[in-house]
């Protein structure tokens, strides 16, 4: 299923403030692999190209959001995005992947915002962003960078099981069933807010106020 990967969109909104929790991106050899295994219908793939740049839609998520609910529905749809230039990008061209998701997860987010009628600033690939260990002023190309950490990768399939494990415990009927279509669990498609509440007939207002709270449940699961 083209949206497969999705059903772990939670588990990246319940730690999206600690990116280094995420895969590190892929070397340019083991990218252009990849692409060339997903033109052969490898999924496994695909896959992997959009775990490796979910710290992308991080970075570029914050810039964009002014309060933590705001950040919670902009990483579903700015993890769209990514997914669309992880199916459009021809690698064949030699550009760089970094720089055309970028403008795809971008453009995913302004489509929603002038949908909503929201402004936003303008993101560029060399704003500074951060610093290194040196005090080196580090852009968001520079997280671009090569290598794969395994452990890494272990962590997150790990810390996602549980996820699962922790729905049923301590979310109750009205709560699962927000979170279970708002993130696509399941196998499911992520929706808006405004998705969600036109489906189940309530204000988004009233979404976002159980989503906010079914997040804090389940942060507290994994903190304890």
């Amino acid at each position: 299923m083209f949206f497969e990967l999705l059903k772990n969109l939670l588990f990246f909104v319940l730690h999206v403030e600690n990116t280094n929790v995420f895969p590190k991106p892929l070397s340019s050899e083991k990218e252009i692999e990849c692409f060339h295994k997903m033109s052969q219908g490898d999924k496994a793939a695909r896959n992997m190209l959009i775990e490796h740049n979910l710290r992308l839609v991080a970075h570029i998520v914050k810039k964009y959001s002014q309060s933590p609910a705001e950040q919670d529905e902009l990483i579903s749809i700015g993890t769209i995005g990514l997914i669309k230039a992880v199916t459009s990008f021809d690698y064949s061209k030699g550009a760089k992947f970094a720089t055309y998701a970028s403008r795809c997860i971008e453009n995913e987010i302004l489509m929603n915002f002038r949908a909503t009628k929201k402004t936003s600033g303008d993101i560029y690939l060399g704003e500074p962003i951060d610093t290194d260990k040196d005090g080196n002023t580090m852009t968001l190309i520079d997280i671009i960078d090569d290598g794969v950490d395994i452990h890494e990768q272990v962590d997150l399939k790990i810390r996602s099981k549980q996820l699962y494990s922790f729905l049923g415990k301590c979310l109750d009927k009205r709560e699962l069933e927000i979170i279970v279509y708002r993130y696509g669990l399941y196998s499911g498609f992520p929706h808006t807010q405004n998705e969600t509440a036109k489906k189940l007939g309530i204000s988004r207002s009233y979404v976002s106020r159980i989503e906010k709270k079914a997040l804090e449940k389940l942060r507290e699961m994994y903190e304890t």
